[in-house]
């Protein structure tokens, strides 16, 4: 090669490199959306495209692959009800959405938590395996949820509940770990519900209490019964059923000792129908009242109870409204009747908070990629504030309560209320029954 030649191209060399230089080469488009864990700015739209710094991590989801939400609730046994009612507000939920999210469809799976420690250790522990998974709608029981807490949060996921509603679950030292949020009522509020109508309204003086050991019935339980020595009552019994006994004649009978105005048993199917069944053949128990909470709302319960729960009441969610009878029309179309239970609608907006987070924290590259960081999404559902939902308007960040400091609490207890068994409920094929009752009403 000659020296003139080879000068020549030593010159090209240099004039192509200084055209890169100076961004003569194509870019990759700059990711958009939230800040998806990696400080916000979108990632720098270079070869080395999205970097996540999420404190737990980030969730990327192709563009052909879907944004996967998992359930865990109870979807057999004796509280399928609850697990079915859930299922139905979520899915309703998600064809609200079209769904799909950010141009990716919305996937469903579902584990069977039940109603058990077991049966939440066990969803957990299979949902904590899938690292697809961007959220949980569950559990259904608060037994369930203390069991798979610690799995479910120890794989960085976030998990709202339609019905978990024991206050430790949400309180500050107790149970809670952050993460886990709900959308439906504390017990905190329930409760104290339970024990204003039972001394504000029926003028009971003395009221007596079983739970079935749950900690959901346990603290319910105890919340009321707080609540009513406040009021100026007298508490005269607490005491415990196991589940799955039938013969309740011999707490009946220590209940009936002191013939107390009012008994509250906030239990599910099947104990809670052998109660009622069973309490009309104790003496000491004629004249009193009997009250169930929201795990006997269900529309088996007043057939399965039988002719003494005529009168009985129950303190469970109340939700109305044009926008709530709107889907209940959308139910009806998809799955014919009315709800079996009263959580649908927290289903439903449990759901929606959990999607809107999704939405607000994802980076999408230009191909559709989407990025999502696990600790940004806890944070935004944290901040979830003036959330319009069917069953109200729920802020899910931090509260004060008299029993300490809640995370995750979405709601305000403005949507419950006390119902009336009559015999149109016990015969009749009538749900739900009436609400006479509400807060503030």
């Amino acid at each position: 090669m000659s020296k003139r030649l080879f000068t020549a191209l030593a010159l090209l060399i240099v004039a192509s490199m200084a055209l890169v230089a100076c961004g003569g080469a194509p870019t990759t488009p700059a990711p958009v959306g939230g800040d998806g864990g990696d400080g916000g700015d979108g990632g720098d739209g270079g070869a080395a495209g999205f970097v996540c710094t999420d404190a737990i991590g980030c969730l990327d989801i192709a563009p052909d692959e879907p944004v996967h939400v998992a359930y865990m609730l109870t979807i057999s046994g004796a509280t399928a009800f609850l697990g079915e009612d859930s299922v139905g507000g979520i899915e309703i939920a998600i064809d609200d959405r079209g769904g799909e999210l950010l141009g990716h469809a919305i996937q469903l799976t579902g584990e069977d938590s039940g109603c058990s420690p077991e049966g939440g250790q066990t969803a957990a522990t299979i949902v904590a395996s899938d690292p697809t998974i961007v959220g949980v709608v569950g559990t259904n029981c608060s037994s369930s949820a203390t069991a798979a807490m610690s799995t479910v949060m120890g794989a960085g996921l976030v998990m709202i509940s339609p019905s978990n509603t024991a206050p430790a679950l949400t309180l500050e030292g107790e149970t809670w770990q952050e993460g886990y949020f709900r959308a439906c009522h504390t017990d905190l509020f329930q409760g104290a519900v339970a024990a204003e109508f039972a001394y504000n309204e029926l003028g009971a003086m003395t009221a007596a209490t079983i739970h079935d050991g749950s900690p959901y019935a346990d603290q319910l339980q105890a919340v009321f019964s707080d609540r009513f020595a406040e009021l100026g009552g007298t508490i005269t019994f607490q005491g415990a059923v196991n589940v799955g006994d039938t013969d309740m004649r011999t707490i009946l009978t220590s209940v009936a000792a002191d013939s107390p105005d009012i008994l509250y048993f906030p239990i599910f199917e099947p104990e809670g129908p052998f109660i009622v069944q069973q309490s009309g053949e104790i003496e000491g128990l004629a004249d009193t009242i009997l009250m169930g909470a929201d795990g006997l709302l269900v529309d088996s319960f007043p057939e399965n109870a039988g002719a003494n729960a005529v009168g009985m009441y129950l303190s469970g969610p109340f939700v109305s409204g044009a926008s709530y009878d709107d889907f209940l029309s959308k139910w009806e179309a998809k799955y014919g009747g009315v709800p079996p239970s009263g959580f649908h609608a927290f289903a439903y907006d449990g759901t929606n908070i959990l999607l809107d987070a999704v939405e607000a924290v994802a980076v999408q590259d230009a191909d559709g990629t989407l990025h999502v960081g696990r600790q940004a999404l806890r944070d935004a559902m944290a901040a979830t504030d003036g959330y319009q939902g069917l069953t109200g308007t729920l802020s899910c960040g931090t509260k004060e309560f008299a029993a300490g400091t809640s995370h995750g609490d979405c709601a305000t207890g403005s949507a419950l209320g006390i119902f009336e068994i009559t015999d149109a409920e016990v015969t009749g094929g009538n749900w739900p029954p009436e609400a006479i009752f509400t807060p503030g009403g």
